[in-house]
């Protein structure tokens, strides 16, 4: 769907789950859990634009869950209304469910499914990446894409912050075949990455 087909993330563990990113319309998310018999139990987003948060209060009010929204980005939540509009979807207004606060630290966000949660300002100034180390997987947002960054000259971006984020998690020393999934477009690797991206 777009815009430029957004990456939304369901982690299980068979029978409870954690969504992230959730763009698109709620029916189909409801639906979508209907059919693979999951208990949600939370979400938690990258960043706060619009197509990466589009579903989240409405579904965190429907099964009464919270969704995680680093703080530096509560001021977007409505800022992008206008491409949810244009994509036939409801906007977020004031009466939806607010985000809960993210702590930056590693959690158990199902039984046995641990996370790390890195900070990752530049896109906007409270992007984040989730990394599941026994995985060896990470959802890195719009800051990181297979061959470019993410944007900033949107508000709250900043060119300085994402190239010293990008750093950041260059300095972290991933295995090579850490799986990357990027905010848009296919997955890559680490490796790939290094090979491919000069960022």
């Amino acid at each position: 769907m777009p815009p430029q087909n957004t990456q939304s993330v369901i982690v299980s563990d068979g029978g409870q789950c954690v969504i992230f990113d959730p763009w698109g319309r709620m029916d189909d998310w409801v639906r979508v859990l209907n059919e693979r018999d999951l208990e949600l139990r939370a979400i938690y987003v990258t960043h706060g634009h619009p197509d990466h948060i589009a579903c989240a209060p409405m579904l965190a009010k429907k099964y009464n869950v919270p969704w995680y929204l680093h703080t530096g980005d509560f001021r977007l939540v409505g800022w992008g209304n206008d491409l949810l509009t244009y994509f036939d979807l409801p906007p977020i207004t004031i009466d939806c469910t607010r985000p809960t606060p993210l702590d930056i630290c590693r959690t158990e966000i199902l039984p046995n499914i641990f996370m790390d949660i890195y900070e990752t300002p530049g896109h906007t100034p409270g992007g984040v990446a989730y990394h599941f180390p026994d995985e060896k997987i990470m959802l890195i947002g719009d800051t990181l894409f297979q061959k470019s960054v993410g944007r900033y000259d949107l508000p709250g971006g900043n060119k300085k912050m994402l190239m010293q984020s990008i750093a950041n998690l260059y300095n972290l020393n991933l295995p090579n075949d850490t799986e990357i999934v990027h905010g848009h477009g296919m997955a890559t690797t680490i490796k790939w990455l290094k090979q491919n991206n000069h960022f």
